[in-house]
């Protein structure tokens, strides 16, 4: 990969509000984005319109850290949950379930999921099909629990991989970066 100026994109994928995740949950979601932000990196991330999530707690612990956001969000209009902690939104001009996932995934360097329906299972497989290294946080439950240390299908193309805390989360994303250069 040609060298650049630009700053690494990390997306961070996880369960909306909806899913009732636990407090410790999105207290490790927060960590994430605390993380990224300490490595100089621009945190990704699906920005609800309606409801808070673990990407969403990620985007503030990167705010909080000082770090730069962008938050990805479906429809038209920029007016997102949380907009005090957002940089800069990108409305996708299109809707959940796959349209606003891929702009979002695509945009990115590397995911770290945590925990997740069917919006991060979406998120994790554009990543497979596009060899965009996806690390899970070990023990967070959902899709990333289900997938993590797998391959998605039988071409084993890329590893779904594992971290045992955030900040583990974060170097091991940056390693597989550097990898792909």
């Amino acid at each position: 990969m040609k060298k650049t100026n630009r700053k690494i994109q990390i997306g961070v994928m996880g369960s909306a509000a909806d899913l009732k995740y636990s407090n410790k949950l999105e207290e490790l979601a927060r960590e994430v984005g605390r993380y990224i932000a300490e490595k100089n990196c621009v945190l990704m991330f699906g920005a609800e319109k309606d409801g808070d999530s673990l990407s969403t707690a990620a985007c503030r612990g990167a705010k909080e850290a000082g770090g730069i956001t962008v938050g990805v969000t479906y429809g038209k209009g920029k007016d997102v949950f949380e907009t005090q902690y957002t940089d800069i939104v990108i409305a996708s001009g299109l809707e959940r379930g796959g349209g606003r996932e891929l702009a979002l995934v695509l945009s990115t360097d590397a995911i770290i999921c945590l925990n997740g329906g069917s919006g991060t299972l979406t998120e994790m497989a554009i990543a497979y099909q596009a060899n965009i290294p996806i690390i899970v946080l070990k023990g967070t439950g959902g899709w990333s629990e289900r997938l993590a240390g797998q391959y998605i299908d039988e071409r084993n193309r890329l590893l779904v991989e594992i971290a045992e805390n955030p900040q583990e989360a974060v170097d091991l994303a940056l390693k597989r970066i550097d990898s792909i250069k």
